[in-house]
């Protein structure tokens, strides 16, 4: 049940109905309603990992009360085990298989442990909920949560439960136990972010995501020209497609009366790698910055500049490894840690870059060019399906072939993209691509009524599934 999908209209059409017509004068009636409605959500992507969201769940909350009831060693023992059984089961879905055949391979051992094992859907970010929980506990910034129903709600959260954003307990905990107030405003705000969000996904990243597969399947037959544009035009679709959802995610929580975690911040027009990574996927960075990079730069605070390169390249070691069993994300994550080491040389890391004025200058658009290049050919290895055809694409595109024509430059592509860098660039400093409160009424009415028409005329509604689903 996409959120583009008509299924998921009437669902949350229905949901928020009784949300705030029915049980909108009790809170715990309102807090049930949104657990079923968040099992039913997941029950419709596969019915047979309910068992494993409520379970999780339900060892979770039971830890954090013997962790409330207990001091010292006891209590030290039960955040442990909080944190194994929860970092095991992600292993277990998401690593054993790629570590038996890993293991299998290198030493030429006929696997007979081959295994089958289904990816649950956002077990991910889920269990970075529940990992995030038992570290707040452990560093008393939370205390346990008592109350069954909002804890259960706080990991199956529907409207972010599947691609994120990762929220922690401190955020969504206290709104999940006072009342929840619904204004026009906000309503109006929400749905200016799911219809951007709608735009983003239905228009752009749909119409990019043919190229692209064409290009990555077939790069060994295509000028090294095109294959460098396939990557190119891959940074369109990513972006347009994460950021889509999340801001459907962030709009649809809205309209339920919840403020969730920003995820994106217009990283199209970073100046510097650091920059682009405090404006992408926010919500796994400082999730990672909080819980992993800050304990290895006070581990390793004693070594300089080398030791905060070593705490920075284990960090996106980490961040490429999160998105699954390849060695190509491990590369992708050691590649971005390497691009920070001049920045931390040169003492900029930290340094944040606006632009001078309307318009970026000469030398603004030389940093963004720069930076979204390095990005862009860090793709290739997240865009491959292993290693070998990531070289052979670096191997197009570092041919001769690179000063060719590219193929499949159509026009009605670039002026998608051009439409959706003009939009985010007016609306740069605001909250959302689309927040556009300060213009007129006719202006605000006009915008509606052409991203309508864009996604009506050029919307492809074939593809529903998000890239991030599979993380």
């Amino acid at each position: 049940m996409q959120f583009t999908s008509i299924a998921f209209t009437l669902f949350f059409t229905f949901v928020f109905g009784l949300y705030w017509f029915i049980c909108r004068k009790n809170l715990k009636l309102q807090n049930i309603l949104l657990l079923i409605s968040s099992y039913v959500f997941y029950g419709f992507w596969d019915w047979r990992f309910l068992a494993l969201l409520a379970g999780s769940s339900a060892i979770a909350y039971y830890l954090g009360l013997k962790i409330g009831g207990s001091e010292g060693k006891t209590k030290k023992i039960y955040i442990n085990l909080g944190l194994i059984l929860a970092i095991g089961t992600l292993f277990y879905f998401k690593y054993f298989g790629f570590f038996i055949d890993s293991f299998a391979n290198l030493f030429h051992i006929k696997n007979t442990l081959t295994l089958n094992i289904i990816l649950p859907l956002g077990i991910s970010f889920y269990t970075f909920r529940i990992i995030s929980y038992f570290l707040d506990l452990k560093n008393n910034k939370l205390k346990p949560e008592t109350d069954v129903l909002a804890f259960f709600n706080y990991i199956a959260f529907f409207p972010s439960m599947t691609s994120g954003p990762i929220d922690k307990g401190s955020l969504l905990l206290p709104q999940l136990k006072k009342e929840r107030v619904f204004t026009e405003e906000m309503a109006a705000d929400a749905a200016r972010q799911i219809l951007y969000g709608a735009f983003k996904k239905l228009v752009i990243a749909n119409s990019i995501t043919p190229i692209t597969q064409n290009i990555f399947q077939n790069y060994e037959t295509l000028s090294g020209s095109t294959v460098a544009l396939g990557a190119i035009l891959f940074l369109f679709e990513l972006y347009a497609d994460f950021s889509g959802y999340s801001d459907m995610a962030i709009g649809f929580a809205r309209l339920l009366g919840f403020k969730i975690t920003k995820n994106f911040a217009f990283p199209l027009f970073a100046q510097n790698i650091a920059e682009y990574w405090r404006k992408w996927h926010i919500s796994l960075t400082s999730w990672l910055t909080e819980y992993v990079f800050t304990p290895l730069v006070i581990q390793f605070r004693d070594h300089g500049k080398r030791g905060l390169i070593a705490a920075i390249i284990l960090n996106f070691i980490l961040i490429g490894a999160w998105h699954g069993p390849r060695f190509t994300f491990i590369i992708f994550g050691l590649l971005h840690g390497i691009y920070y080491i001049p920045l931390i040389v040169r003492d900029k890391l930290n340094k944040k870059k606006k632009f001078s004025g309307s318009f970026p200058t000469l030398k603004e658009l030389g940093n963004i060019l720069l930076t979204m290049m390095m990005v862009c050919f860090a793709l290739v290895l997240f865009a491959a399906p292993d290693l070998k055809a990531a070289l052979g694409m670096y191997g197009r595109i570092f041919s001769f072939s690179l000063f060719s024509i590219p193929q499949f430059i159509k026009i009605k592509i670039l002026g998608l993209i051009g439409i959706l860098i003009l939009i985010d660039w007016m609306n740069k400093d605001q909250e959302h691509g689309l927040d556009i409160k300060r213009f007129n009424p006719w202006m605000r009415r006009g915008f509606y009524v052409f991203l309508i028409f864009m996604i009506m005329y050029y919307g492809v509604f074939s593809n529903g599934s998000f890239i991030y689903e599979q993380f």
